[in-house]
Formats: C-alpha cells, structure tokens, sequence
C-alpha cells in the first residue's frame, strides 16, 4: 500500500509514529507531511520520521483559511505525483483531497461535534471513514467506534515504558515530589472565544506549590519573566516520562491533561472547555483519573490541589485508577493499523460487529 500521514499538530506526531513505524516495517510505502510547526518537526527529526514540510501554519481564522487553500494544492499534487491510496490525518486537508482523486482519507478525531463545527461540516463531511472514542456520539454515518482515546495510541503499556533516567535528568529521584504545570496559547480554529488561566492565577499556583516540591513549567507561547526559573529542562520527547513520575500535573492544556491522567497522575485542568468534551469526561466522571473547572470557578479548583495535596497515597490511588481504565480500552495503534490495511473490510467487520475490537485488547510485550 501507499500512505500517507498529514501532521497538523504535535500531538499528531504521538498519535501517529508507532502505526508509521508498524506498517513501514510491514512493507508498505509511507509519506508524512506537515505543516510548519517546528515543535511536530524537532520530534520527527528524533524519532527519525522522514517528512515533507509544506509550509507554516497561519495563527488567524483569515490566515487560516487562506493557507488551508494552498495547503490542499500542495497535498492534492503530492498525492496524485505518488499515487497514494490511502490518507491518515486528524486535519481537514486529506479530506478534501479525497473528493478530486483516488485516495482513500481516514480521519482520527476525538473532539465533539458540537466543540469543532467547521471541522464536522467541511472535514467529516468528505472523508471517507471517520475514527473516534467511543464515549463520542456523532451524527457522521460513516464514523467508526473504538473503546479507546488518542493518547493510547503511544502511552499504551505495549509501547510505553517510563525512562527513570528523565528524572535524574532533573536533578531528583522517584521519590521525590514535583509538579509539571502546562500553559497553552488556545489559537486552534475550535479554541476562538475560549480561555485558561490568566497570569495571576499561575502566579497563584506557583505560590501555592512551592513548599511542596520542585515546579517545572511547559508553555505553547514564551514563558512570562516571572516563571523562567521554573522552565522545563528537557527535550520534549521525554515530557512522558516527566509526567509519569509527576505527584500533579496542572494547567490549561487539554492534551497534557489527558496524558497525565492516563499515566496515572493526578492531573487538573482549569479552562472554559470544562465539561463540554466526551473523552476527558469519561477519564473524569468514569475513572476520576482528572478534574475539569471553569475559569470562573478557579477558587474550586485551587481548593482542590489544595485537598489533594494533604492526600499521602495519592500516586498510588491513582495508578489503582489508572489499571481500571487500562483494562477497558483497546491498543489503539494495533487497531488502526488492521482498519488500515484491511480497509474497507474493516470497517464493515466494525459496523456489523463491533465487538471484533477485543483482539486489540489483549497487552503484550511486543514493542
């Protein structure tokens, strides 16, 4: 087969790398592209992901939507040049592409209907098979279930294994107590109108964890002056890590939450999507692996790290959580990777029984 994989994010590069490693090992030809992001590429670059960057990535709807037209050019002559058969994105581009040639577009999503309307309306709307958790209920006909999230697809226990070599790094031990902190920008086409946490409440926070343990903070933009010394001191491919030994985990950023979360950190999240996303709903309502709040409501959500901070066993209890949420999901990339190479059988196999899924349940050792 030839594929092809659209990066339009960094996270991208998580969710898709171990399915692109599987299926080139297989045989199979596999193209990556990506937007200019230099955070997508720096990770490509150390997991030796070979891709074609085909130009940057605009901030403002306008320069959104703008670029989004040569974008698709530029794919659509990409594809038709290689004779790709089959696209994998979690972005509108290969869709699109898919309406004016011969390729196949599966798209992954886990965001709601309601939260990504344009995504729904002008991506959904053309691709052929759609991806999603199946705590998401969509009105797409042609989208396909699985019992799992995106973050399974590299913090799976088949293909995840914590370095404790990340914590020396920093100067610490596992027993020690530290807290990573995330602050995003909020500048995706879904995230207009939307907030965080505002600069006096990091300050807050910080305040609040300093006798408790070492503060390390990650940020989309640049760090405010106030919170350099806290900046984080490693290379992003070794964040997992650092969140895995984490004691908390707190920010804006819905991603890292999950992340944390399903490591087995205590993770609280405070931004104006609280309680709008099926997927970090059910690792809150379901497992209590995270806790949403509202920008409005940050005096709760201050009261609750401080609650949770007197708690002794509190790594331990969550990794409890953690086993429970494991034991009813599937390995997502194992999953892909057959709907890919036996599509469209697959998807019909999911329509008819779902219940196929559970061979993507069982962990193995294989990495």
């Amino acid at each position: 087969m030839r594929i092809l994989f659209d990066i339009g994010h960094p996270a991208h590069v998580h969710l898709f790398k171990h399915a692109i490693w599987h299926l080139k090992r297989t045989g199979h030809i596999v193209l990556v592209t990506v937007k200019d992001i230099p955070l997508a590429k720096q990770l490509m670059d150390v997991y030796g992901i070979e891709y074609l960057d085909l130009g940057v990535k605009k901030d403002s709807f306008w320069g959104k939507g703008l670029y989004q037209l040569k974008y698709n050019l530029s794919l659509y002559n990409l594809v038709r040049r290689n004779k790709i058969q089959y696209g994998i994105s979690s972005s509108i581009t290969l869709p699109h592409v898919s309406r004016v040639t011969s390729l196949t577009s599966i798209v992954m999503d886990d965001d709601d209907d309601s939260i990504e309307p344009l995504f729904v309306t002008f991506g959904h709307a053309f691709s052929d098979s759609v991806l999603s958790p199946d705590s998401i209920k969509r009105k797409t006909k042609h989208c396909t279930y699985y019992a799992g999230q995106h973050e399974l697809a590299y913090l799976h226990p088949n293909y995840f294994t914590p370095d404790p070599d990340v914590i020396k790094e920093i100067g610490l031990s596992q027993s020690d107590k530290f807290f990573v902190l995330r602050f995003v920008a909020l500048k995706g086409h879904h995230d207009i109108g939307q907030s965080g946490i505002s600069f006096d409440q990091k300050l807050r926070l910080v305040e609040l964890l300093k006798p408790h343990g070492r503060i390390f903070i990650t940020a989309e933009r640049e760090l405010d002056p106030e919170f350099e010394q806290y900046r984080l001191p490693i290379t992003p491919e070794k964040i997992h890590s650092l969140l895995y030994y984490a004691t908390m985990f707190l920010g804006d950023s819905q991603t890292m939450t999950s992340e944390a979360a399903i490591l087995g950190t205590p993770s609280l999240k405070c931004n104006s999507f609280a309680g709008k996303l099926s997927v970090p709903n059910e690792l809150e309502s379901k497992y209590s692996l995270c806790f949403s709040y509202h920008p409005s409501d940050f005096e709760k959500f201050y009261k609750h790290i401080e609650e949770l901070l007197t708690k002794p066993n509190l790594k331990h209890e969550w990794q409890h959580k953690r086993a429970s949420f494991l034991a009813d999901k599937i390995d997502v990339t194992a999953f892909l990777v057959w709907f890919v190479e036996n599509y469209p059988d697959s998807r019909k196999i999911m329509k008819e029984t779902p219940e196929y899924q559970e061979r993507f349940r069982e962990m193995t050792s294989d990495k």
